[in-house]
């Protein structure tokens, strides 16, 4: 079994008091396979129910939600299934499929003798995110995303020594250069992590074979299948559909994206989307790659200014893979071993541009970037720290990073601004910026800051005489 982040997520919900749980992501990035074996490891009994293969067994959900009537229904269904009061957990997986069984987890809520895991691949596809008729259980559910491996859940899986990674975190953060060997070994595990990405499927693979032939294999397969549901909905009865209009608009926005990418500027651009249609239309498409987890959207903005949102530019966008792997698998033959030797070719910039993004992607950070109206400077990511904008540039070689210098150096009309560059470089700096090595986006930590309030003793706030 891989291990994963989200594994202390789930240790940390069971130990607090907790509402049914809702894991929301791209298909085939493992959330049935960790929930179960969570189930497995932490309670005395699992209930599993498949919404999407077992359609029987929806209508336990159709009656007034009494938890005990949809345990006799479940258990009539499914007469190997038991549930042990405070000792069992209800997995509900592919939840989306039956609009009851979301509506009931306030009940399962209320009662409180059951936990309940649920899993969603297309909770905010069209199609599945129309009014429920018996109401979302607001306040009485949790969500939470879950993304393919990270790089540093790559690392964690070869085996590397703590040692190594308590090392670099703090080499990082105190902007001291890596040692020469470690620095070697890690840029040579990054490179492979390009090319196999962290699908687990594709991960596994690697890691029992190290054959990234099989590896692309698994890939294509897993695009092929993510690619067959494109365009399902549930229609006006609950039955699934499939709009076969917005599954040509949703293939043909995806095989865009390699060009798209390969652009001196990466904007996404309908006109490059080979499928009738008008921009607003083709938009629908796009938008359903998001819905199902499957790309990511970076917002161009009008300013340098916190908070990012505000200058936002919704019309201008790029686009990316969640997983870099997906996207290499799409390219040119040749591009594994070119990125293996150092060279990624004319897809440089796209390749590197993309980990960046899936990096802060998966560790639920906004998109943002800067593109000015005349063209230039061009800032390849913005971040938000304490109310401040930060730089981002990304190099695939160490060259140099001429936007951001331009803008540090203008700090009259772009104003005062820490920045960063990620190179195929150590750890270093330069004028007014820190330079960090590819691989370090490996290393970034979700900040989880203190939000407590201080509290006000009301009872002592006196009206003057």
């Amino acid at each position: 079994m891989l291990q994963r982040e989200i594994w202390n997520d789930l240790i940390s919900w069971k130990k607090r008091p907790h509402h049914p749980l809702i894991i929301k992501g791209l298909r085939q990035i493992g959330k049935t396979y960790i929930v179960k074996h969570f189930g497995k490891k932490f309670y005395e009994n699992v209930v599993y129910l498949d919404l999407r293969a077992n359609k029987a067994v929806h209508k336990a959900f159709d009656g007034n939600f009494d938890v005990n009537q949809m345990i006799l229904s479940i258990t009539a269904t499914d007469t190997t299934a038991r549930f042990i009061p405070h000792k069992t957990l209800l997995i509900l997986d592919e939840i989306q499929d039956c609009t009851n069984a979301r509506s009931s987890l306030k009940y399962w809520d209320l009662d409180g003798r059951f936990d309940v895991i649920c899993t969603g691949s297309f909770l905010g596809v069209k199609g599945f995110r129309n009014p429920y008729t018996r109401g979302v259980p607001v306040g009485y559910e949790e969500q939470i995303n879950m993304y393919p491996l990270t790089f540093q859940e790559f690392l964690i899986n070869t085996g590397m020594d703590k040692k190594v990674f308590d090392y670099v975190f703090k080499s990082l953060s105190e902007k001291t250069m890596i040692d020469s060997a470690v620095h070697s070994s890690l840029r040579d595990l990054y490179l492979q992590f390009l090319i196999v990405g962290g699908m687990p499927e594709a991960v596994l693979k690697f890691f029992e074979t190290h054959d990234l032939n099989q590896v692309h294999d698994i890939q294509q397969r897993i695009l092929h299948s993510i690619r067959d549901d494109f365009g399902r909905y549930k229609d006006k009865d609950g039955n699934d559909a499939i709009n076969e209009v917005l599954k040509l608009r949703a293939e043909a926005c995806l095989d865009s994206l390699p060009a798209q990418l390969a652009k001196e500027y990466k904007k996404f651009q309908y006109s490059l989307v080979d499928v009738k249609g008008h921009s607003p239309e083709k938009a629908d498409g796009l938008q359903y790659l998001e819905d199902v987890g499957l790309i990511v959207r970076s917002f161009n903005t009008r300013e340098l200014v916190y908070p990012l949102t505000a200058s936002k530019i919704s019309t201008e966008f790029k686009v990316f893979y969640i997983d870099t792997g997906l996207l290499i698998s799409q390219l040119n033959e040749d591009v594994p071993s070119k990125i293996l030797a150092g060279d990624l070719g004319p897809y440089k910039g796209a390749i590197a541009e993309n980990m960046v993004a899936s990096s802060f992607a998966k560790n639920d950070m906004d998109l943002y970037y800067f593109h000015a109206p005349s063209g230039s400077p061009e800032l390849d990511f913005l971040y938000e720290e304490n109310g401040i904008v930060g730089i981002i540039e990304c190099k695939s070689s160490n060259n140099r990073a001429t936007s951001m210098k331009f803008v540090l150096e203008n700090s009259k009309k772009y104003g005062q601004h820490p920045a960063i560059k990620i190179a195929d470089a150590n750890v270093g700096g330069g004028k007014n910026f820190d330079t960090y090595p590819l691989y370090s986006l490996g290393f970034i930590q979700k900040k989880h800051e203190n939000n407590i309030v201080q509290t006000i003793d009301v009872k002592n706030i006196k009206v003057p005489d």
